[in-house]
């Protein structure tokens, strides 16, 4: 994977764009089909030629790219959504201390994969199994991340489920951050660049 500028941003957009539409999803009850379609399956791309593979194309990450650009830490909403991205970052780091959880999840991934041959990615039953993956394997290395959102809609099962699936999805996102030479370091010192970038992307999607 390349380590440029480019390739950052759009693996932090990723990210950015799965825990926004977990915001959406846990305040509304659902979001845009194609977007969730797009986050759902970068999971499912595990040996991608290029960074942009992952998502299809720069459209597909049109709503990360806003968030990323307009939304962390300029508004409540956004200080929500910083809240979600360090919690998944934290994660997904220690996921990648973790040999035998790794392999874990590859081997369900794997299943996933076969399944969709099979099934639509969006089937109840396949955002189901996704889910199931996030609560077995990834939410057990460290503290629950706290959604918040409408009671009447959280304590729907299929929304329990769109959560989780989107919650692997941002992890995805984060594992690719660090494959493509992400460091906090540039979260810190680097942000007004990925806005920048960000802006360029948008200004073609």
């Amino acid at each position: 994977m390349a380590h440029t500028l480019y390739d950052r941003t759009i693996a932090f957009a990723s990210i950015c764009q799965a825990v926004k539409l977990v915001q959406l999803v846990a305040q509304n009850g659902n979001c845009d089909r194609e977007i969730l379609e797009a986050c759902l399956n970068s999971i499912t791309v595990t040996n991608p030629s290029n960074t942009i593979e992952i998502y299809g194309n720069e459209s597909n990450l049109r709503l990360g790219l806003e968030t990323l650009s307009q939304e962390i830490d300029s508004s409540p909403t956004g200080s929500e959504i910083t809240r979600y991205l360090v919690s998944v970052m934290a994660l997904e780091r220690k996921l990648s201390g973790r040999r035998d959880s790794m392999g874990q999840l590859g081997d369900r991934i794997d299943v996933i994969i076969r399944q969709k041959d099979h099934f639509d990615l969006l089937d109840d039953q396949m955002v189901s199994n996704i889910a199931s993956i996030y609560l077995d394997i990834i939410s057990p290395l460290g503290p629950r991340i706290q959604v918040t959102g409408a009671p009447a809609h959280l304590q729907q099962q299929q929304v329990q489920h769109k959560v989780r699936a989107l919650l692997l999805a941002a992890v995805r996102g984060a594992v690719l951050w660090r494959q493509v030479g992400g460091k906090r370091r540039h979260l810190i010192f680097g942000r007004k660049q990925m806005v920048e970038q960000a802006k360029i992307l948008l200004a073609r999607c």
